[in-house]
């Protein structure tokens, strides 16, 4: 449930090269991604994360301060649509790695929030193959199925779908 070693580098090679002043990360856990992804804000750049669980929110704290970086980084606990509404930022980076049933709202409530060129991650969309399989079962597997689906119907992004550990969407406001 953690983004690994090279997901890391990933995210914050991805980070590197936008150079974001304002990210948004939907779901924290223990803040490894929030970490990476910090690594490539621009000065005074901040990274919001939001997660529902307070003891995971607790430990990502702890390891904001280990590395430096909590600064740059705002914590926020409870339901992401709820706490995005009132969030005043457009964003340049998003990294959506929550609870999968949630992957189509989250999308519709940020992709108007971001600036033309800004870019939406988004996590584990081969959802550990389920995806792929010609009966999907399972609430998660079949909620990540239509959010493929979705996002390949979607005008206002360009996509492209890597298979970088569990599957990464990566998506281009136009």
């Amino acid at each position: 449930m953690l983004s690994g070693a090279v997901q890391g580098k990933f995210l914050e090679y991805i980070s590197t090269l936008i150079r974001p002043k304002h990210i948004l990360e939907i779901g924290t856990m223990v803040g490894y991604s929030t970490i990476c992804l910090a690594k490539g804000l621009v000065e005074g750049g901040k990274v919001h994360t939001i997660d529902k669980r307070n003891e995971d929110l607790e430990i990502a704290n702890q390891y904001f301060q280990k590395a430096e970086l909590d600064h740059c980084i705002q914590t926020y606990k409870g339901d992401a649509l709820d706490i995005i509404s009132t969030l005043d930022y457009v964003w340049d980076l998003v990294f959506l790695d929550a609870d999968k049933t949630g992957y189509i709202s989250y999308f519709d409530a940020v992709i108007p929030r971001m600036r033309p060129g800004g870019l939406l991650i988004a996590d584990n969309v081969l959802f550990h193959g389920a995806v792929l399989e010609e009966n999907i079962k399972g609430k998660s597997a079949k909620a990540v199925h239509a959010f493929n689906a979705h996002v390949k119907n979607d005008k206002r992004v360009q996509k492209l779908m890597l298979t970088v550990r569990d599957g990464v969407y990566l998506m281009l406001k136009k």
